[in-house]
């Protein structure tokens, strides 16, 4: 033991005046040479919040549907240009992870967003309202439901109400 207690003593203060082992030839990280970073992932210009996405042009509607557990909100709404996806229900108010609390008077607020079309898209063409509607589902188990008094549906053009 007393043997390999100076051959360690002496690895360790060399290779502690090395400076930052991550600047070091001894870092198997550093041992590739010099290869460029890989490219971004990122889009060009950049990623968007979903509560910075446009709201869906036009709300048709909105139900409840029965489950085991608890009820399944429906909402549909209509864009006049196809190409829309990616929609969704999201709280008003930020809330952590997927969260569904009710404001303090009881209402849950939520915002119909779809990601539209891009600009001279010339897939985008004009929509059907008997065929090209966008509908989104969010399910509610019975503990959620007894929190609310309502849900309030925010689109483009108007608000819809349902008590629970």
């Amino acid at each position: 033991m007393k043997s390999l207690t100076l051959p360690l003593l002496i690895a360790a203060l060399a290779l502690g005046g090395c400076g930052r082992l991550a600047d070091s030839r001894l870092n198997p990280a550093n041992w590739g040479g010099g290869r460029a970073a890989p490219a971004s992932l990122e889009p060009e210009g950049g990623y968007v919040a979903r509560e910075q996405l446009p709201l869906v042009p036009q709300l048709l509607g909105a139900e409840w549907q029965p489950l085991n557990e608890g009820r399944l909100l429906v909402v549909r709404g209509f864009a006049p240009r196809k190409g829309y996806h990616s929609a969704a229900l999201v709280t008003t108010r930020l809330q952590p992870g997927s969260r569904l609390a009710p404001d303090a008077d009881g209402i849950l607020r939520l915002r119909f967003i779809a990601v539209p079309p891009a600009e001279g898209d010339p897939a985008a063409l004009p929509a059907a309202p008997a065929t090209d509607t966008i509908t989104v589902a969010l399910p509610f188990s019975t503990i959620q439901l007894n929190r609310l008094r309502a849900v309030e549906i925010t689109g483009a053009d108007r608000v819809l109400t349902l008590s629970r």
